[in-house]
């Protein structure tokens, strides 16, 4: 691609959050956006924002045929994907034992196979291309886990070994795969976004509730800002050699540390015992 090309972008769930804070930053710079909506009307608004660089498109990561027709329709419009951006996403809270079966199927229908949706419509350009950057929105919840979030935990977690092992499938091809994964920032993900089951269990009061009530207080008051966010992964893009993965956040920087520091303590504490379920040598 010429340098002089515009970088084409596809984002999802723009309406809002890290999705409308990156489709604002990349326009700013000079590249081109296609953002997928909910609703006619933001769609329409956005393609009418910047003459000749925008264009809105209605639709809902969990229908794989409006998100084929949003990629088709991305692909007649500028002919070229060069950033696919897995943003659509929101959180599920609540004990493992009290979020409702169709809640979990929900979370992970938005989560998890809204995000395959996109990767299996995007991917067959990007590899006739031969480049392309998918980011995919995970969290620090796709890393580490907290009480009450357990279900949120499962949908990034799963995002996250999506991630991982397509970076490791398609990078011959000159396709770049980065997870990023933000700490606590002032979207809507604590507050109208979140879907919440209350704990009703007296058990998990002190570990459950306490950090769903944690959460719910800390909105709006997050350390992590939006548009500082979009312009770390819009310098991520531009990167030659970009992470496979980004902590956003000083927190998501120190939970991600903490992590991997207690695995590898408690890995070394039982490396024998599992060292000994293997076949003696010569066996």
């Amino acid at each position: 691609m010429p340098d002089s090309t515009p970088q084409t972008w596809f984002i999802t769930g723009a309406s809002s959050g890290f999705g409308e804070a990156l489709a604002e930053y990349v326009l700013e710079k000079g590249g081109r956006v296609v953002a997928t909506f909910r609703k006619a009307e933001q769609a329409d608004e956005f393609t009418a924002k910047a003459d000749g660089r925008t264009l809105g498109v209605v639709c809902d990561v969990t229908d794989e045929a409006q998100v084929k027709t949003a990629v088709a329709d991305a692909l007649a419009h500028f002919g070229q994907l060069d950033v696919i951006v897995n943003n659509a996403g929101y959180g599920s809270m609540g004990s493992i034992e009290e979020v409702p079966a169709e809640e979990v199927q929900r979370q992970f229908d938005v989560n998890v196979f809204g995000a395959l949706h996109v990767l299996r419509a995007v991917l067959p350009q990007l590899r006739k291309q031969r480049s392309g950057h998918i980011l995919n929105i995970t969290s620090i919840g796709g890393l580490k886990t907290f009480p009450g979030v357990g279900i949120y935990n499962a949908s990034k977690f799963a995002l996250e070994a999506i991630g991982e092992s397509l970076s490791q499938q398609v990078g011959p091809l000159g396709i770049k795969v980065t997870n990023i994964e933000p700490s606590g920032f002032r979207t809507k993900w604590a507050g109208e976004s979140a879907t919440i089951a209350n704990t009703k269990i007296d058990d998990y009061q002190p570990t459950v509730g306490e950090n769903l009530r944690g959460i719910e207080g800390y909105s709006g008051r997050q350390p992590g800002d939006p548009v500082r966010a979009a312009h770390a992964m819009y310098d991520v893009v531009q990167m030659e050699n970009p992470p496979l993965h980004l902590p956003l956040g000083k927190a998501a920087v120190k939970g991600a540390r903490d992590k991997f520091a207690t695995l590898t303590k408690e890995l070394e504490q039982y490396a024998e015992v599992g060292n000994a379920a293997d076949f003696p040598a010569g066996e």
